[in-house]
């Protein structure tokens, strides 16, 4: 600890912690609405899963119509990614982010360490949720609402996650004074919905029609 003469007498220099960049409060409020909004959409979805799985004719609350479909996507291997229903990872992942989140707001300054975690856990959970979405348009050709919650939610913690870590230096490199990134954000999910709309040009039109 660092010392300064005051009248003749070395005092302690008491060191103040560096300050937050501009911005961490959102990173909270989207960590701890993001988590929870994703833990129940979580456990909805695990819910009609274990449904369906004891009645094969059980239709899911999200199942509208043959697009808007869980049913239909939860009757594929790609629901069962690691040997069990793809919810139980967000019933575990969601709730440490919304945790997370809390501590944020309350004012807790997260260590280096724990912004690391959450870097790379929100990677993960982004890479996993494009994954869900090239599956969804491309092979399944089906949509699950209560998953594009999901999607929406990983999407935006990622997002002010990393902006978060590379406004305070937290990647390696000097802190980047980065203002105005939700324009970034708002561009990715119109590039998502845009994606959806190619894939079911006629139900987007039938959706506008109504």
């Amino acid at each position: 600890m660092d010392t300064q003469v005051a009248d003749g007498v070395d005092a302690p220099v008491v060191e103040e912690p560096a300050a937050e960049p501009p911005g961490t409060r959102a990173v909270g409020v989207v960590l701890l609405v993001g988590g929870l909004t994703g833990a129940v959409v979580s456990l909805l979805l695990l819910l009609d899963e274990l449904a369906l799985l004891a009645d094969p004719t059980f239709v899911p609350s999200c199942s509208i119509d043959p697009v808007l479909s869980c049913g239909t996507i939860m009757k594929t291997w790609q629901a069962s990614l690691l040997g069990f229903p793809n919810p139980v990872i967000g019933l575990v992942a969601f709730p440490v982010a919304a945790a997370m989140g809390a501590l944020v707001l309350g004012g807790v300054a997260l260590p280096r360490w724990a912004w690391w975690s959450l870097q790379a856990g929100t990677t993960l959970g982004l890479l996993f949720v494009h994954w869900l979405i090239v599956q969804s348009l491309v092979v399944i050709h089906a949509l699950c609402p209560w998953c594009m919650v999901a999607w929406v939610a990983v999407i935006a913690m990622f997002w002010f996650v990393t902006v978060h870590d590379l406004r305070a230096g937290h990647l390696g490199g000097a802190p980047a004074p980065l203002r105005r990134h939700g324009w970034g954000l708002a561009a990715w999910y119109l590039a998502i919905v845009v994606a959806i709309v190619a894939t079911f040009p006629a139900w987007a039109a039938g959706l506008v029609g109504r």
